[in-house]
C-alpha cells in the first residue's frame, strides 16, 4: 500500500490518508476483509503521529469503509454498493464543480459545457 503525504497540499494529513485509502477501496485495490497496517506501523512508515493515523482510521470506520476488531486490527469493510455509489457521485460532483469553476473563469457558457459533456458521454 502506497500512501503519499504532501506537506504543501493544504489538506490535513489525516484527510490525505483517508482519501487515499478510500480511493484504494473504491478501485478494488483493497478488497473486503483485507487487513490494514496497524496505526502505529502506518504512522512509523509515514513518519507522522499515531494520533493522525488514528483520526484517519476513525473517520474511515465512521464512514463505513473499514471496521476494527479489538486486538486484531483494522480491516476493509464489505462492499456496500450504496455507499460506493454515493462516494463515486461525490467524486464526480467535485470534478464537475471544478470544471464549472474553470469554465466560468474562461468565459465558457453553460450550453458549451453541456455540449462538451454530451460529446464526452458519447465517446467514452
Amino acid at each position: 500500500m502506497n500512501i503519499i503525504i504532501s506537506n504543501s497540499s493544504g489538506r490535513p494529513i489525516y484527510e490525505q490518508i483517508t482519501s487515499q485509502l478510500k480511493q484504494l477501496i473504491l478501485t478494488g485495490e483493497l478488497k473486503p476483509h483485507d487487513c490494514l497496517p496497524s496505526m502505529r506501523l502506518l504512522a512509523k512508515e509515514l513518519r507522522i503521529s499515531v494520533i493522525t493515523t488514528k483520526r484517519a482510521y476513525e473517520d474511515l470506520e465512521k464512514d463505513g469503509f473499514i471496521y476494527t476488531v479489538v486486538g486484531k486490527g483494522s480491516f476493509v469493510a464489505d462492499t456496500n454498493q450504496e455507499l460506493l455509489r454515493e462516494e463515486h457521485l461525490k467524486q464526480v460532483e467535485d470534478y464537475l464543480e471544478n470544471a464549472v469553476r474553470q469554465a466560468r473563469q474562461a468565459g465558457i457558457s453553460r450550453e458549451e459545457v453541456l455540449e462538451i459533456l454530451e460529446m464526452l458521454f458519447e465517446e467514452v
